[in-house]
């Protein structure tokens, strides 16, 4: 689903709010770190009783996160061997809980996987940091799947043909906090 050019915005702000808040300024961006700042709970399904494991698998076969008793819980698919993914679905988690979702819909989901794209990888620290520029460079620097660094190229390669010439506000916090000098 195609959110709207300011819905994007919006999340895009929220993202580096986000790590201002919770003081994230190192790369690769941990969507662990940022959760257990945030004091959210992170249970591997290895962690569950036979049953809830495969409940969860049932559910989700790569993460999902609840509401309990006031706590927020994120449940991820700990056997995956892909690092990269495994912080993507926790990055997405973390993302419905800062968006303040609570209905799951389609529209959540779609919010949810941008919020984890642009936190995983933003094309102004792409921009500064590889050299070489390609998925391959995206996925060592930034510790994510191939998939993920596809995307992330893609997403880049757009915003450097339609962007803004010259850096948004919320492009130069980020660029702050991770200590490139923007002048």
């Amino acid at each position: 689903m195609r959110l709207s050019n300011e819905k994007y915005e919006e999340i895009k702000n929220t993202v580096i709010d986000t790590f201002e808040q919770y003081n994230v300024k190192c790369i690769p961006i941990s969507g662990f770190e940022i959760a257990t700042k945030m004091g959210l709970k992170i249970i591997p399904y290895s962690s569950l009783n036979e049953k809830q494991r495969e409940m969860s698998m049932k559910y989700s076969s790569d993460g999902y996160s609840i509401e309990t008793q006031n706590e927020w819980r994120i449940y991820y698919n700990d056997s995956c061997k892909c690092y990269g993914r495994i912080n993507q679905t926790i990055m997405h988690e973390v993302g419905h809980f800062v968006l303040g979702h609570i209905d799951g819909g389609e529209e959540e989901e779609s919010e949810a996987k941008f919020f984890a794209k642009y936190a995983l990888a933003p094309p102004p620290l792409i921009h500064n940091i590889c050299k070489d520029i390609e998925p391959d460079t995206i996925k060592k620097t930034f510790n994510i799947s191939y998939q993920a660094a596809y995307l992330a190229y893609q997403y880049y390669r757009n915003w450097l043909q339609f962007g803004n010439r010259n850096y948004t506000n919320y492009e130069e916090k980020m660029l702050s906090l991770f200590n490139f000098n923007i002048a």
